[in-house]
């Protein structure tokens, strides 16, 4: 069974900064994409990172750019992302998704976790 388990939100001040954790399993980790995205309310979902294992590629959305980073540790089958200089327009439910690459309808998702950054 594939889950994928986000870890790592929480308040945030602006400005401040929060790594999140994606541990995966139930399926061969070097083989997949694992992206980030994020949901703000009344908001469509925003797909803002991808890591692709295969080649160890890396994609950003213009709007996170410069700001955070994705990381992968293959030995933990887990993927980061590390946030800094959080705007309160980065508030959302961040979720990472799974797929043979880095798409916007990943086939497989975690529940979320909440990121709130405070003015």
């Amino acid at each position: 069974e594939v889950q994928l388990v986000e870890s790592g939100g929480g308040l945030v001040q602006a400005g401040g900064s929060l790594r999140l954790s994606c541990a995966a399993s139930g399926f061969t980790f070097d083989d997949y994409a694992i992206g980030w995205f994020r949901q703000a309310p009344g908001k469509e979902r925003e797909g803002i990172s991808c890591f692709r294992s295969s080649d160890g590629s890396t994609y950003y959305a213009d709007s996170v750019k410069g700001r955070f980073t994705i990381s992968s540790d293959n030995a933990k089958n887990t993927v980061y992302l590390q946030m800094k200089s959080l705007e309160p327009e980065d508030t959302a439910v961040y979720y990472c998704a799974a797929d043979r690459d880095c798409t916007y309808d990943m086939d497989y998702w975690g529940k979320g976790t909440l990121v709130t950054v405070s003015s």
